[in-house]
């Protein structure tokens, strides 16, 4: 099984986490501040409402601070002010159909988001670490169904995948010029699909079902065979977790590391996603197929290699994909029935590090 981060590393470790107002960036900052993290976050108010950020933080939690990551003035005297030891880059617009919409404005969130970030890092002798979230789309994609590594070729059909690769264009050019030099880690970490309770984003599988469920009308799919590496969030949130700890140990040359389902399992379509979801949280397994309607194009198959993080960090997915959708349900069900999301949040958080 994977091993955990340590919480004696992180205890009173200055973070420095944007996108913490975001579905991972909520589970994550919940989990550093539970480790005894001195956690500062900036990022934009939550896209959703209801929102995983307002509802655990309706339960007394600190905030951080709102701000747009492309404001460099407000970033730089954030950055300053906390004084980070890590950095941990989760704020993005992060929706390939949204970025159909918007590719000017993806691009510079995703790009110059990023390089403002690292301009304002370069500023500040505490730095020692700079972990970049990306995607597991940022690979060139063929198609083809085999499972993605890291020294693969970038690229992106859509804008959000090639604002993505772009980004990791933009990190290694600023590592190598910049921050090599004064022996400052900086990284990236390609993440699979990620599923888990707290996910209201538009245009989500699991969240397009949820709201389907309280609305009582049927769920529409618009790839209902398309395959996707599914992994929960905190599988993933331990990956990136571990990794910056050992980019801050400087173990290693690792520059970039995938994080996903391990390779044994299948790939799942999200038809049967969609089914398992359903049906965990006592609904009816009913939705409507609406890939014959127009609409942007999303690649139909997508797989990431993990392996590398296994050899490097001895990292791997605790939960199976089933195990997943079963603790996604679980969320998403207590809440339902009134059970309080900070209380939920918590208790998987538990159940996961206590999972040995």
């Amino acid at each position: 099984m994977s091993r955990l981060p340590d919480p004696d590393f992180w205890a009173e470790k200055r973070v420095l986490l944007t996108g913490h107002t975001g579905f991972k960036g909520s589970w994550a900052g919940l989990w550093l501040e539970k480790m005894g993290a001195e956690v500062t976050g900036y990022a934009l108010p939550p896209a959703s409402d209801p929102s995983l950020h307002a509802l655990l933080h309706a339960g007394g939690l600190p905030d951080g601070q709102f701000g747009d990551i492309r404001d460099g003035e407000t970033l730089a005297a954030i950055t300053r002010k906390s004084e980070p030891e890590i950095i941990l880059h989760m704020a993005a617009q992060p929706l390939v159909r949204e970025s159909y919409a918007t590719p000017a404005e993806t691009f510079d969130v995703n790009v110059m988001g990023t390089i403002r970030l690292l301009e304002a890092a370069r500023a500040v002798p505490s730095v020692k670490t700079i972990l970049v979230v990306t995607t597991d789309k940022v690979y060139r994609n063929d198609e083809s169904g085999r499972h993605f590594q890291e020294g693969d070729t970038l690229g992106g059909h859509d804008p959000y995948s090639g604002s993505k690769a772009a980004c990791e264009v933009a990190v290694a050019t600023w590592r190598s010029a910049y921050f090599n030099e004064r022996g400052i880690r900086v990284a990236t970490a390609r993440g699979g699909n990620v599923i888990g309770g707290g996910d209201f984003s538009a245009d989500r599988l699991v969240p397009d079902i949820v709201r389907a469920a309280l609305s009582g009308t049927r769920l529409n799919i618009r790839s209902p065979f398309a395959t996707r590496p599914w992994q929960h969030v905190l599988d993933c949130l331990n990956g990136y977790l571990l990794f910056a700890e050992a980019l801050c140990k400087n173990a290693g040359d690792i520059d970039a590391l995938n994080f996903g389902p391990s390779p044994g399992e299948p790939q799942i379509p999200v038809r049967d996603v969609a089914s398992a979801i359903q049906a965990a949280m006592g609904l009816s397994r009913e939705w409507d197929d609406v890939s014959s309607l127009k609409q942007p194009r999303e690649m139909q198959t997508l797989g990431l290699d993990p392996a590398l993080a296994g050899e490097r960090l001895a990292w791997r997915a605790r939960l199976t994909q089933s195990e997943a959708i079963e603790w996604t349900a679980q969320w998403y069900d207590g809440w339902r029935r009134g059970k309080a999301p900070l209380e939920l949040t918590l208790d998987q958080i538990e159940a996961f590090t206590k999972g040995d």
